[in-house]
């Protein structure tokens, strides 16, 4: 009696323009969320943004 197994390996390959283009969406995005929070008309979201930045010791004024 003989008794065999296969494995296999799944890799993830990622291409180097793969990975700009993730790493500059997630940029695009971020920058997109900040301009939004900083310029927001909503008094909620604006002061979320200041009190934030404030408590990550980043000058706002």
């Amino acid at each position: 009696m003989s008794i065999s197994t296969t494995s296999q390996t799944i890799s993830n390959v990622n291409t180097l323009s793969q990975r700009l283009t993730a790493a500059i969406s997630a940029m695009i995005l971020g920058a997109c969320l900040v301009y939004f929070a900083g310029f927001s008309h909503i008094d909620a979201v604006h002061n979320a943004a200041h009190d934030t930045r404030h408590s990550a010791a980043f000058p706002c004024h």
